[in-house]
């Protein structure tokens, strides 16, 4: 029996998290990979690894961020933590200013989103 990795296993079970919430079975995630099903089982199981080919399909596929998939977290979330952790350390007096100067920079920047072709 092979041994586990501990990222193989995480990875693995952030595949099989991303594959159920988007409603595949590994059938039917494993034919679009290209891999068997039982391919695919290894992976989930952190029995094997997946490729840095496979891990670009499955972001592309399920329209989700590598961070996902390899540490867990939607991309969006580890950078609201880390604003969150670098706002918590602004003194309190400087927190009504550094408040006025991202509402102003956040307006500015959707503003400028608006403005954009695609944007809707």
């Amino acid at each position: 029996m092979r041994s586990k990795k501990p990222i193989n296993v995480r990875v693995g079970l952030n595949i099989h998290a991303a594959r159920e919430a988007a409603g595949y079975t590994q059938e039917a995630l494993s034919e679009l990979l290209d891999i068997t099903p039982n391919h695919l089982s290894a992976i989930e199981r952190g029995l094997s690894g997946a490729s840095l080919e496979m891990i670009e399909k499955l972001c592309s596929l399920f329209g989700i961020s590598a961070d996902y998939l390899i540490f867990g977290e939607r991309q969006t979330e580890a950078f609201e933590t880390r604003l969150a952790a670098q706002l918590g350390m602004v003194k309190e007096e400087y927190r009504p200013q550094v408040q006025k100067v991202l509402s102003a920079l956040l307006e500015i920047l959707l503003k400028q989103g608006s403005k954009e072709p695609n944007s809707g």
